[in-house]
């Protein structure tokens, strides 16, 4: 049988990376199907493996501007043509589920979600544009979501990182989706295990927009507290500005895997604003033992054992959820949480992540995987043979 793994881009190390490494860990002759890739975003164990890449890959500052070549996603998917391939299996949050398949091919669709710009995020997306950016992508998005659509009515199969994204799936493709949260690397927690947490908030993860990082320095400010900010993106220099001269707030740029767990093993709690559809940070600052102060929407609700109301707080409680995105209800939360922390305990945090360990998705992703097509049974590795490789 011949197998095939396709992402759509590797471009920066994130969930969707790691869940692609995981797939092709477990079938180590597929060859690997991408719209574009740079070293910095291509996961170690992938760099000898057969890399196939579209014409996108040629084009000016696609590697790093790549949502500008929009309009070009068709045609730039199609050109991967994974036809000869018996076994297709995507890790999807863009085109790439419409790859050219065989006829009688298997295609296992893993969407960490609906493209959100095409979507449910189109107006929000729309409205942070100007000029030409803005007139291309309103021009063109209504034919590339309609795209989208009709390439999701070919895939075989459909799994979703959450069940949020799941209901997305169905509203957004009309298709139905079974649920496998995406692999936490659970074993780096054990080498930040000694730390001991201070009295700073974490915040950690793609300086982005939709991330609202912007409201977690406000409310640091606001409550006199301090906020520590891991990760780089676009929103970088806007959110220095926001910060600029105050000493509770300190940017930490782009940190070594290491160095960011031992980041969340030290914080009295991590910050987090985003409507995401899974949100491996949250499980990350959990499985270091620490708790998790998010905005209740999406995935939060999915992986983190929070509650509303403080009363409600018991021993397994690894966290607290605020219900809008702004300053004054994280400052609100912070001060409840603050109420109660010394009721947390970081084994209950600990215990709950484990539920997400690397070895749990693949084992339940090839059980998946061979559930539909049992023949891929001769194209696999054991699980502990693909673990050794990704768990190092």
């Amino acid at each position: 049988m011949r197998v095939a793994v396709v992402h759509h881009w590797f471009v920066t190390r994130g969930g969707g990376e790691r869940v692609a490494e995981c797939i092709a860990a477990l079938f180590p002759e597929a060859e690997i199907f991408t719209l574009v890739a740079s070293p910095a975003g291509l996961p170690v164990t992938l760099e000898q493996r057969k890399l196939h890449t579209s014409f996108l890959q040629r084009m000016p500052l696609a590697r790093t501007h790549h949502r500008h070549y929009l309009p070009l996603y068709p045609a730039a998917t199609r050109q991967l043509d994974v036809r000869g391939f018996d076994l297709v299996l995507s890790s999807d949050s863009g085109p790439i589920k419409g790859v050219q398949l065989s006829p009688g091919a298997t295609h296992i669709c893993y969407c960490h979600s609906p493209m959100r710009y095409l979507w449910d995020g189109y107006t929000t997306y729309r409205e942070s544009m100007r000029g030409l950016t803005r007139l291309a992508f309103s021009a063109t998005a209504k034919h590339v979501r309609k795209w989208d659509a009709r390439a999701a009515a070919d895939v075989s199969y459909f799994l979703a990182n959450s069940q949020y994204v799941a209901d997305r799936i169905l509203r957004c493709y009309g298709r139905t989706a079974d649920v496998l949260p995406p692999p936490i690397d659970l074993h780096r927690a054990t080498k930040v295990a000694a730390n001991s947490p201070g009295e700073h908030y974490l915040c950690a993860g793609r300086l982005v927009g939709y991330k609202r990082t912007e409201i977690l320095i406000e409310a640091c400010q606001r409550a006199n507290r301090r906020l520590r900010i891991a990760g780089t993106g676009p929103e970088e220099p806007r959110l220095r500005k926001i910060g600029a001269g105050d000493e509770r707030i300190e940017f930490l740029g782009e940190l070594s895997t290491d160095d960011l767990w031992s980041e969340y093993s030290r914080c009295r709690a991590l910050l987090f604003a985003a409507d995401e559809d899974f949100g491996m940070v949250p499980l990350e600052a959990q499985a270091c033992g620490r708790p998790v102060i998010a905005y209740g929407s999406g995935g939060s609700l999915e992986t983190v054992r929070g509650v509303w109301d403080i009363s409600q707080a018991d021993s397994q409680t690894t966290g607290l959820y605020f219900g809008e995105q702004t300053a004054g209800a994280i400052v609100n939360a912070m001060e409840r949480w603050e109420s109660i922390e010394g009721r947390f305990h970081p084994q209950a945090a600990k215990d709950w992540a484990s539920h997400f360990a690397t070895t749990l998705f693949l084992e339940r992703y090839l059980a998946y995987v061979l559930s539909k097509v049992p023949e891929a049974a001769n194209a696999c590795v054991p699980v502990s043979e693909a673990a050794a490789v990704v768990l190092r």
